[in-house]
């Protein structure tokens, strides 16, 4: 099957104990799971699938109006063994095969900086990858995907009611793309999906707790992408 059209990019964690099983389960049938390409710790680059083609590699998953990315996204897996199995900080070499292929992908295909998403972002009930190691800031310089400029300094402290925090942070995220939430209803996992925005935004503290530093880059994210 054809992909419809190239208009993401998004990144996972193999989040298994090798890459020889990585391969094995990217490769089979039985697992339904599969990718476009694959970056070893050594930063070599392994094409699964051909770019015109559909890889299974975002499941269930929504951003902005695009339900099931499959359809419309390059699937990138890196070498890690993830959350489950020791998550691993990812190697220069692997980061530096990574950006030299996301550079090349962005300009074939017009990809804008954001629609270069983590897996987490798209799925936050179900997935942790690329996780809060990943090096989303390092991308950034080099115009792959976005980040903000807010620093300790920006984060100056004012009383915010629950409620309003809340509400405000996910209007900010229903901005940005994010989805799986109410905007204006409590839910049991608001929490997947503040960590999923954690990860990937405020990586040093992943605690599912939104609070005024989360909510001052939201806003900027949402002002500003």
């Amino acid at each position: 099957r054809r992909v419809l059209f190239r208009s993401f990019l998004i990144i996972h964690y193999t989040g298994m104990q090798s890459m020889r099983a990585s391969i094995k389960r990217l490769v089979g049938s039985k697992h339904k799971v599969s990718c476009h390409y694959l970056i070893s710790r050594e930063g070599k680059i392994f094409q699964m699938v051909e770019d015109h083609k559909v890889a299974w590699h975002a499941g269930k998953s929504k951003w902005g109006n695009i339900v099931n990315l499959n359809n419309n996204s390059i699937g990138i897996e890196l070498v890690n063994n993830g959350h489950k199995f020791g998550y691993q900080k990812f190697s220069g070499r692997q980061i530096n095969a990574l950006v030299k292929l996301c550079i090349k992908l962005k300009k074939k295909y017009k990809i804008k900086n954001r629609c270069i998403l983590g897996h987490s972002d798209i799925a936050p009930l179900r997935k942790s990858d690329p996780g809060e190691k990943f090096p989303w800031l390092q991308l950034n310089r080099k115009n792959i995907g976005i980040w903000h400029t807010l620093n300790r300094k920006s984060f100056i402290y004012n009383k915010l009611k629950a409620k309003n925090l809340r509400k405000i942070f996910f209007k900010n995220l229903h901005k940005i793309g994010y989805r799986y939430f109410h905007k204006d209803k409590f839910s049991k996992t608001d929490k997947l999906v503040i960590k999923s925005f954690q990860r990937r935004f405020r990586q040093e503290k992943v605690n599912g707790k939104i609070d005024l530093e989360c909510l001052k880059i939201s806003d900027y994210l949402a002002k500003n992408h």
